[in-house]
């Protein structure tokens, strides 16, 4: 987990990117990118971290990125389908510096001014679903097209803001570097025991320093931000499997102490893990 920042391969004079991802895991590398991206998860299941925020990503979630927005799709390592991602880039100022100033855009400030914190769609998924299937065999002018149908149907939607904080500067590539250490170490040790001088160490600093410069960069403590990974590992396993306790799925989730683990999943979840499990439970 190295590279940080990339820039979106395109051809010249090229404004608006199709990617189409499909591989047996989502293992990507923290990154950040010009372009804002919007994002359809075709197949697979895993952990997807955005800005300070972490939450789990499945086959038809829809996904918005704004500019700059750090970023990682990790799939879950006993997933039996590919994963399969569909995704739109777009600068702000792609068809011209004054395209979306025109009163005809007006209503898509908000979705600019909403997609720097990262959105989830919780409605219209169908709709924007088929708009994206139609995008492989279309043309320039018809993707471009396809693209503000999107662009309408998101702002027509109900939808979740993923990070709560906006680290205004890009990082450099040795702050990508740590941050990607830090990151992967993290969503691969979750479970476990993870010391302080531990998560300093794969930083290369100090404690105090690691401390500083992880509540800098995310507005969050690191610990905070490895409770936030457990809890979703937590919500997952609540989901999908019934035969496991709620004390078998808390240690899974590397919590040694249920008191701990019901006190901090009502505190992020604003319910309790039992009333979760039979309000989600597939």
């Amino acid at each position: 987990m190295k590279v940080f920042p990339f820039k979106i391969p395109k051809q010249k004079n090229e404004a608006l990117v199709y990617q189409e991802d499909i591989e047996p895991y989502f293992y990507d590398k923290l990154h950040q990118h010009q372009e804002v991206q919007i994002s359809l998860i075709l197949e697979g299941e895993g952990t997807f971290v955005l800005g300070d925020s972490v939450t789990h990503f499945k086959s038809n979630d829809i996904f918005v990125i704004g500019s700059n927005l750090p970023h990682v799709f990790k799939s879950d390592i006993y997933s039996t389908n590919n994963s399969q991602m569909l995704s739109l880039f777009f600068n702000k100022d792609s068809f011209g510096d004054n395209f979306f100033k025109l009163k005809e855009f007006n209503s898509l400030n908000s979705f600019f001014n909403k997609s720097l914190y990262g959105i989830k769609l919780n409605s219209n998924k169908d709709t924007v679903k088929t708009k994206f299937l139609k995008l492989k065999n279309a043309d320039k002018l018809e993707r471009f097209i396809i693209l503000f149908e999107i662009l309408h149907l998101i702002c027509d939607s109900k939808i979740e803001q993923l990070s709560s904080f906006l680290y205004e500067k890009n990082y450099s590539d040795n702050e990508g570097k740590r941050m990607s250490a830090v990151f992967e170490y993290t969503m691969n040790n979750f479970n476990q025991d993870i010391s302080l001088d531990k998560i300093a160490d794969v930083a290369n600093m100090t404690s105090n320093a690691f401390c500083r410069y992880f509540k800098q960069r995310t507005n969050t403590t690191y610990f905070q931000f490895l409770t936030k990974m457990r809890i979703e590992n937590a919500c997952k396993l609540l989901n999908q499997n019934s035969d496991l306790t709620i004390a078998e799925i808390a240690y899974k989730s590397g919590f040694k102490n249920i008191s701990n683990f019901n006190r901090q999943f009502k505190q992020l979840k604003k319910t309790s893990p039992l009333k979760y499990k039979s309000e989600h439970l597939a």
